[in-house]
């Protein structure tokens, strides 16, 4: 994980806008909390930016990593 930091920090020192830095800092910190829950990010991105369009925001906690990991393993998708 801190190689990951080091990297970023040397590739993305000019995102372009300050909001922009903001932003892939919140992607950063999504991934590495999928990482950290054992969660994959490209099925777990792929599925919540599907679901967060029609998702309530009263009810967005559930689509946090550790949220959806335990969702997920009580209702598998049809295979």
């Amino acid at each position: 994980a801190l190689r990951k930091a080091a990297l970023g920090r040397k590739n993305f020192l000019f995102v372009g806008h300050e909001a922009a830095g903001e932003n892939l800092a919140s992607l950063y910190a999504l991934v590495a909390s999928c990482e950290a829950n054992g969660v994959n990010p490209e099925t777990y991105l792929a599925d919540v930016l599907l679901r967060v369009q029609t998702h309530p925001n009263s009810r967005i906690g559930e689509l946090l990593p550790h949220e959806w990991k335990r969702r997920r393993a009580a209702d598998p998708p049809d295979s």
